[in-house]
């Protein structure tokens, strides 16, 4: 049986990289950042906020989702979108666990 490459590497490298994978994108940034100023679920369509078409920014609204990192809720015929509080402390602590056990040293590479 062939082995895929990333399984080659341990569970939490794995998980790290597929949130990595999910903020890659700076439409999905953007669409977090929006709903975090607005510090309030948003009804409406995100497209107007991004310099993207809407099947586009649909698309990411999407990814986000499937990720728990916004909730999408339906009112009548328009979808709420809200950040979701436990997912994004989640991502926060993968990240920073990832990047507080880099160690860039004090030296120079020459």
């Amino acid at each position: 049986m062939v082995q895929s490459k990333t399984e080659l590497f341990e569970e939490e490298l794995k998980t790290q990289a597929a949130w990595f994978k999910v903020l890659a994108h700076p439409a999905r940034l953007k669409i977090l950042q929006y709903l975090s100023e607005a510090n309030s679920c948003i009804t409406g369509d995100l497209s107007e906020e991004l310099p993207l078409g809407r099947t586009t920014v649909n698309q990411h609204i999407k990814e986000l989702k499937e990720a728990g990192l916004i909730q999408g809720h339906i009112e009548g015929v328009r979808t709420k979108y809200c950040l979701n509080p436990e997912k994004i402390a989640e991502v926060k602590a993968v990240i920073e666990e990832f990047l507080s056990a880099l160690n860039a040293g004090d030296y120079e590479c020459k």
